[in-house]
């Protein structure tokens, strides 16, 4: 019989039996249970770490939720393709590390729960995205649609409609509608500013018209654009002629862009022959007749061939009338004597009476002694109603007629002799049609000379008697001296 042979570990006492092998792994922990990878890579494909809560992983699984997070952050904020590309590459990668790692586990089994909950969630997620992402690009179609009718109200109110799941899920989708909105109001500024430039202020048309331009920049916003532009060309012509006269001058002076702005041209073409017209007519009313014949004017040298041409004639010669009748007017009025105001400064009124032949009413300034004493049928205060202007200046010896001897009363040793002259008075004589000097320079009024009694005033202790005198003038005297004058 045989006997089974013990060999006798030398360090180990005799008698005592043999020391029971150390056990693999940490004493202190139990064993990992089984991994399913499948489950693993189905859970990390909802991006939300669920593949490493099943691995027990609670660590990577809240930084890969906190990762998720940051990502769909940035792609909401930057709404560029490049964050979807790396949300792309970090789902494929998370969904890698799940298998992976649970693959390297020591045991494997089929867990069949966990799949079904790991791929309800990911499904759960996945068509959530996708369900928000067809809503999103059905948004932006109708946003696109309506910016393509030139209807900002309905494209802003569609784009209302993008919340923030949207964003998440479609970020880049979703961006564009934001442009919109964001174009659609600067266009509502602009509108506003156009408003105010209906009231002629060419600052504020010219804010209007920037952002306008500003907002064409952007492909697509031309109906847009459009839309605005036409909402304040219908506007024209404004209530008031003038504003509109402003309006249309400043579009018509505009510099050509070469886009839809350049329609604003065409209704200023229309509009303006009208506005000048009107506002010409207005300011006539409110004697601003320089300002009128300018307005005329313009008409006639942008629109030679509107049918308010004749009109317009009318109306600059109408206005220059009434200039040169102020003008004269107020000559007329400065004038205090025969070296200032008109007869200084002589003045054409067109609309004057025409210097005909036969006697012509005169406007007679300066000093008036004799001419006031002329008929009333000769003179007139009005400029309107004057054919001549007559500046008489003060009275002066003209040709000597007889000098006579005379003794004082008071004394028989002091005899005088007097020479009596006619009265002469230089003139200015104007034809107020043209403003253009007329003969005579001057005229000679007759009269009596030698009255037997002479009286006259003196002075201090030496009488040096009267002098020279004039002779003595009656109203038929003056009267056949001026007769020469207002008589062609």
């Amino acid at each position: 019989m045989d006997y089974p042979i013990h060999e006798h570990d030398p360090y180990q006492p005799p008698g005592e039996p043999p020391e029971p092998p150390e056990p693999h792994g940490d004493p202190g922990l139990p064993d990992p249970p089984p991994s399913d990878p499948l489950a693993a890579a189905l859970g990390n494909a909802s991006l939300l770490g669920i593949g490493y809560l099943l691995l027990g992983q609670w660590r990577l699984a809240a930084l890969a939720a906190l990762c998720t997070g940051m990502l769909l952050s940035f792609s909401a904020s930057d709404a560029t393709a490049w964050w979807e590309v790396v949300l792309l590459l970090w789902w494929v990668s998370g969904i890698a590390a799940g298998w992976f790692l649970a693959r390297g586990r020591a045991e494997h089994a089929v867990r069949r729960g966990q799949r079904a909950g790991a791929l309800a969630v990911t499904v759960a997620v996945l068509l959530a995205a996708a369900l928000l992402r067809v809503d999103a690009y059905g948004i932006e179609d109708r946003v696109n649609e309506a910016r393509e009718g030139g209807d900002c109200e309905t494209a802003v109110a569609a784009q209302d409609e993008v919340w923030f799941g949207h964003r998440l899920a479609g970020a880049p989708v979703v961006a564009p509608g934001d442009a919109v909105v964001e174009a659609c109001h600067r266009l509502e500024r602009a509108a506003a500013r156009l408003t105010a430039g209906r009231s002629g202020s060419a600052d504020d048309l010219r804010q209007g018209f920037g952002i306008l331009a500003g907002v064409l920049e952007k492909p697509g916003n031309e109906k847009t654009v459009e839309t605005v532009l036409d909402g304040f060309l219908d506007g024209l012509p404004t209530e008031d002629s003038c504003k509109t006269a402003e309006i249309t001058d400043w579009l018509r002076d505009r510099k050509p862009t070469r886009d839809v702005l350049d329609q604003s041209a065409d209704t200023a073409t229309r509009t303006e022959p009208a506005a000048l017209m009107g506002c010409g007519d207005e300011l006539m009313d409110e004697d601003s007749w320089k300002k009128a014949r300018t307005h005329y004017q313009h008409l006639l040298d942008e629109h030679p061939d509107d049918a308010r041409t004749g009109e317009a004639r009318s109306g600059v010669k109408k206005a220059t009338l009434a200039i040169e009748l102020d003008n004269v007017r107020g000559l007329v009025d400065s004038a205090v004597d025969a070296s200032s105001g008109y007869c200084d400064a002589p003045a054409q009124y067109s609309g004057a009476p025409k210097y005909r032949k036969g006697e012509n009413r005169a406007l007679f300034l300066g000093d008036s002694e004799y001419t006031g004493k002329l008929p009333g049928d000769w003179r007139t205060e009005d400029p309107a109603k004057a054919a001549l202007v007559v500046c008489a200046d003060t009275a002066k010896n003209g040709a000597a007629v007889e000098t006579c001897d005379y003794e004082n009363d008071r004394s028989e040793f002091l005899p005088h002799q007097v020479t009596f002259y006619k009265v002469k008075i230089p003139l200015k004589v104007y034809e107020l049609r043209t403003g253009k000097r007329l003969d005579p320079r001057e005229v000679q009024i007759s009269g009596g000379s030698c009255p037997s009694v002479l009286r006259y005033e003196y002075y201090g202790t030496a009488d040096l008697g009267p002098g020279d005198q004039f002779v003595s003038t009656a109203k038929s005297g003056v009267r056949d001296a001026f007769r020469s004058v207002i008589t062609r």
